[in-house]
C-alpha cells in the first residue's frame, strides 16, 4: 500500500487527507460535469499534488512530474499515478483561479484550529523576480530614438531593393520575384513593431494618469502639479512581461512584482496577501486590512508595518477603525527605539504615531514586526525556494503568489494538528 511509503504523521499524508475530506473542490470539480468520458487524472488527485509540491519547494511541472517518479512522498499523494509535466502545467493554467480561492479555505481551516488570533498583525511587502529579464525592458526616451532608426533603416530598404533589381535572379532565384523580406529584414521590422507597441502602451498610460489626476483635482484648493499626458522619458515598459516593473530591491534593481502579505503573530500565519506592479507599498495597506477582515469575518486588534506604509489618511482611517497602530514615521537608525523628535512632521496622525512608538520604547509593540512578518518572506524565499515567479501577467502573479501563501499556511496547519 502507499500508505507504507512514508509515516503516519508524513505530511504527504496529511495534505492528500486534507485535501479529500476537508476542501471544497467543487470549482474544480464542475468544470468535468457533462463531458464525454473522465478526466486522466482525479482532479482531487491533482490538486492535492500541486499543494503538497508547492509545500515543499517544488514548483516547476517538469520537476513535479520528475518528483512523481522518483520520491516515494510524491508517490503517496498520488497512489503511483505518474502524470506528464503537460498534465500538470494544464491544470494548474485551467484551474488557476479556482486554485487561489483555496487560500482563504485553508486560512479558516488555520482559525479553526486556534493558530490564527488576529491580536497583533504585521504587514509588509517583498519584491519577487517577475518570469522576464530587465534587460529586455526599454525606456520611452530611447523607444522614441530608436523607433526613429529603425525607420529610417526600414525605409533604406526599399532605396537598396530599387538598387538591387538588376541582381534579383541572383540574389533570390528564378522562382521568386524579390519582394519576399530577407531573414536580417524580419527582425528589424519585428523590432519596430514590439516598440511601436511599448510606445504607445505607455502614451495611453500616461493620458489615463493625467486624466486621473484632473479629476482628483477638482473641488481641492491645493494646486498641485498637472501632469501633461506624456510618459515620462524615463518611464520603462518590458518587452517580455509588460505589466512587471523594475523595482530596487535591496542594493540592486530587478524586473519584479511587488509582493504583500498581512501576518498574525501566533503562529506566522498569512492573514491576507496580495500583488501590485508599484514600487510604494502606502496604498495597499487599507485594502490589506479589508481582506483580512473578509477572510476570517473581524478585524486585527493591533497592526504594525513600516516607514512605507506610513501617510496621514492611512493612520486616521486605522483610527477611525479602532485598530492600534504601530507604523514607523521614518527610518530609524540602528539601536535606537525611535525618531529625535515628533516636531517634524506635519500631520497630526504622524506626529502622534511617532510619539507612541517612541514613548514604547525597546518594548515597543511596533518591533514585533521584525520577527513576524519578516521571517515568513525568509521562509517562502528560503526554505520553499520561491524567488522568481513562473507564470507572467498581473492576474495570473497574483494566483500564483496566492498559491505560494496558500502552501506556506498549509506548512504551518500540519505543524499544528
Amino acid at each position: 500500500a502507499v500508505d507504507d511509503f512514508v509515516g503516519e504523521d508524513h505530511p504527504a499524508r496529511l495534505v492528500r487527507d486534507l485535501v479529500e475530506h476537508d476542501l471544497d473542490l467543487s470549482a474544480i470539480l464542475k468544470s468535468y460535469e457533462g463531458r464525454r468520458g473522465q478526466p486522466p487524472y482525479h482532479p482531487v488527485m491533482m490538486t492535492a499534488l500541486i499543494l503538497y509540491a508547492y509545500s515543499v519547494g517544488v514548483f516547476s511541472s517538469r520537476k513535479i512530474a520528475r518528483a512523481c517518479t522518483e520520491r516515494v512522498d510524491f508517490m503517496t499523494v498520488t497512489a503511483l499515478e505518474k502524470p506528464d509535466f503537460r498534465t500538470v502545467s494544464d491544470f494548474r493554467k485551467r484551474h488557476l483561479k479556482a486554485l487561489e480561492g483555496l487560500f482563504v479555505q485553508v486560512l479558516r481551516l488555520c482559525d479553526r484550529a486556534g493558530i490564527v488570533k488576529l491580536g497583533h498583525v504585521s504587514l509588509d511587502g517583498t519584491k519577487v523576480q517577475a518570469n522576464a529579464s530587465k534587460h529586455k525592458s526599454m525606456s520611452y526616451e530611447r523607444m522614441c530614438a530608436e523607433e526613429k532608426r529603425l525607420e529610417e533603416l526600414v525605409a533604406g530598404w526599399m532605396d537598396r531593393a530599387d538598387e538591387a533589381d538588376r541582381e534579383e535572379d541572383e540574389r533570390f532565384g528564378a522562382d521568386k520575384s524579390g519582394d519576399e523580406m530577407p531573414d536580417w529584414m524580419k527582425s528589424k521590422a519585428s523590432r519596430l513593431a514590439k516598440i511601436r507597441e511599448a510606445r504607445e502602451a505607455l502614451e495611453k498610460e500616461a493620458r489615463e494618469e493625467a486624466a486621473a489626476e484632473e479629476t482628483a483635482r477638482k473641488g481641492q484648493r491645493r494646486r498641485r502639479v498637472r501632469k501633461t499626458g506624456k510618459p515620462d522619458p524615463k518611464s520603462q515598459r518590458n518587452f517580455t512581461d509588460p505589466e512587471s516593473r523594475i523595482m530596487r530591491d535591496r542594493k540592486t534593481y530587478v524586473q519584479a512584482y511587488n509582493c504583500q502579505a498581512a501576518v498574525d503573530s501566533e503562529r506566522q500565519v498569512i492573514v491576507a496577501r496580495g500583488v501590485v506592479a508599484k514600487q510604494q507599498d502606502q496604498h495597499e495597506l487599507l485594502p490589506m486590512l479589508d481582506q483580512v477582515r473578509q477572510n476570517l469575518r473581524r478585524q486585527a486588534d493591533e497592526v504594525s508595518a513600516d516607514a512605507g506604509y506610513c501617510n496621514e489618511g492611512n493612520l486616521r482611517e486605522l483610527a477611525r477603525r479602532r485598530i492600534r497602530g504601530y507604523v514607523a514615521t521614518g527610518r530609524q537608525k540602528h539601536g535606537t527605539s525611535g525618531p529625535k523628535s515628533s516636531r517634524r512632521y506635519r500631520g497630526k496622525w504622524t506626529r502622534r504615531m511617532a510619539a507612541r512608538i517612541a514613548r514604547g520604547g525597546a518594548r515597543s509593540r511596533y518591533r514585533l514586526r521584525k520577527h513576524v512578518v519578516e521571517p515568513v518572506f525568509g521562509q517562502i524565499k528560503e526554505c520553499m525556494g520561491f524567488r522568481r515567479f513562473l507564470l507572467r501577467g498581473l492576474d495570473q502573479v497574483a494566483s500564483e503568489w496566492s498559491l505560494v501563501c496558500t502552501a506556506h499556511n498549509l506548512r504551518k496547519l500540519l505543524r499544528a494538528t
